[in-house]
């Protein structure tokens, strides 16, 4: 197509390619149809087969990969220098430099004359800092891929930089913890398996692509973006293609694009190696903020604006990235607003029903801990997924309808053709009142997870759709969780479509 081309090696002649296709045909027979195996090969195929045009109609025309589609659930990490002073919000320096009142006050308060924010890195000293014991926490909340900050607008670089050198001595090798940050815990995730999935869990990046105070950035935003790129081929560009060479992440998640259009930074060129050439090409997503042309309208999935919620189902994969900390991103040590765990696992069913995926941000402090209260929210969540997590991984939107009410999702899974209807109250009355399911008096089954015994259901009199489902009382320690429940149907008329006009009473 126009969109990309496929690209064979000029070494596979016809016959050689036939050959490759009965190899990769016995190899998935030998291992009786594992879909592991099967993406393994299918990924390789792709490596060595698909390239991609530096255009958006091209890296727009590329299929997500599946691996994040069924995630699901993702953390997000905010950590850096802005973690020391940990007042405010992520923004400290821009804030402070901009003579805000509050944090020209703390700073005054807490340190000399003189004092600037570069000083802070040489206490980012990360002392605690453990990543496998993070890996461990994430993994047991029941997320499947996690997203660290390598650099915030600040500039700093979390990761051993030394192949770009622009970066000299604002990095965590240089000054701060002399620890490779970003290494550390891309081998942890990496080498972490799921107790949910049961598959590794998936590691990403966060980069911003402008820093507020550098003189080479604000020189070319001087120049218009037009006449010079002098940020992007010494600072930018480099540090991107650095860390995908050297951590292979599969998820590069960009910010600091809004003041320029995605032709300054260079993005489709980035993006149309990283999706081809790169050590990751055939897993690689990213998401949508490369430039004011790009946000809300190209990338693997969009995100729009922070904390994204459109509210109803969205044909492009999007996803809602939200912190835990309703007052920031990065380490709040005043704080005292933080969303329950009810709250985000609400927000997790409607996501997920909508066609998109959450990204829950936690902000580690200065010296590598991880508050209580995040992993109070992280453990909270895995409980919820450890009973209820078949009606969230690996599930698609109902085609028919994604929820009834803001009380009542659904969820499907095509594979069992079962019909998850997720309830974030529970039905006044001890009766689930759904009216879309087209329910079958021969074939309709309904079950509960976490509950071991089938429910009974009626359908509405003089009513082609719709089912009144009667739940079981369940005392506390019977109940299979809090805050939100999960009823499974299957054998019903509409799985796929809208249904038979003709339905069994």
């Amino acid at each position: 197509t126009n969109h990309s081309h496929i690209s064979l090696p000029s070494l596979l002649s016809s016959s050689t390619l036939l050959l490759l296709t009965i190899l990769i045909d016995s190899i998935i027979m030998y291992f009786h149809n594992s879909a592991s195996i099967r993406w393994i090969v299918l990924s390789l195929f792709i490596r060595f087969t698909l390239s991609y045009d530096a255009t958006w109609e091209s890296l727009d025309a590329r299929p997500l990969p599946s691996w994040y589609d069924e995630s699901k659930f993702g953390i997000f990490i905010h950590w850096g220098v802005f973690s020391v002073p940990a007042f405010g919000s992520e923004w400290f320096w821009y804030n402070w430099k901009h003579k805000k009142d509050e944090y020209q006050a703390f700073v005054n308060r807490t340190e000399r004359p003189g004092f600037t924010y570069p000083e802070y890195a040489s206490r980012f000293d990360a002392a605690l800092y453990n990543p496998d014991a993070w890996a461990s926490i994430f993994a047991k909340s029941g997320a499947q891929y996690v997203v660290l900050t390598s650099k915030h607008h600040d500039g700093y670089c979390n990761w051993d930089s030394k192949r770009v050198p622009t970066t000299w001595n604002w990095n965590c090798m240089d000054v701060g913890p002399h620890v490779d940050l970003v290494g550390g815990l891309a081998e942890s995730i990496k080498a972490t398996t799921s107790p949910f999935t049961h598959s590794k869990l998936h590691f990403g990046l966060y980069h911003s692509l402008l820093e507020w105070f550098h003189p080479a950035y604000l020189q070319d935003k001087a120049n218009n973006f037009t006449t010079t790129t002098t940020f992007v081929d010494t600072k930018t560009m480099p540090e991107l293609y650095n860390l995908v060479q050297q951590y292979e992440p599969e998820l590069i998640w960009s910010d600091g694009d809004w003041e320029t259009t995605s032709h300054y930074w260079k993005a489709t060129e980035f993006l149309a190696w990283y999706a081809t050439h790169s050590p990751v090409a055939s897993t690689a997503v990213w998401n949508d903020r490369w430039g004011t042309d790009s946000t809300c309208r190209h990338g693997s999935f969009v995100t729009c604006q922070d904390r994204y919620t459109p509210g109803k189902y969205q044909e492009r994969k999007w996803e809602n990235a939200l912190t835990v900390d309703a007052t920031s991103w990065g380490f709040n040590r005043n704080s005292s607003s933080y969303y329950s765990t009810e709250y985000l696992i609400h927000m997790l069913i409607q996501t997920v029903a909508f066609h998109g995926n959450m990204l829950l941000n936690i902000g580690p402090s200065a010296d590598g801990t991880i508050s209580p209260i995040f992993v109070d929210r992280l453990k909270g969540m895995g409980e919820w997924l450890r009973v209820n997590g078949e009606a969230i991984y690996a599930t698609t939107p109902w085609k028919v309808q994604q929820n009834e009410s803001s009380t009542l999702y659904y969820t499907t899974r095509p594979d069992t053709k079962t019909l998850n209807a997720i309830a974030i109250t529970w039905p006044s009355k001890n009766r689930l009142v759904l009216h879309t399911p087209q329910a079958m008096f021969n074939t309709t089954t309904v079950t509960m997870l976490g509950y071991h015994k089938n429910l009974d259901w009626k359908q509405p009199l003089n009513k082609k759709r719709g089912m009144i489902i009667k739940l079981p009382l369940l005392t506390p320690n019977v109940i299979p969780c809090q805050h939100a429940w999960v009823f499974c149907i299957r054998g019903i008329g509409n799985f796929d479509t809208e249904g038979e006009s003709k339905v069994a009473y």
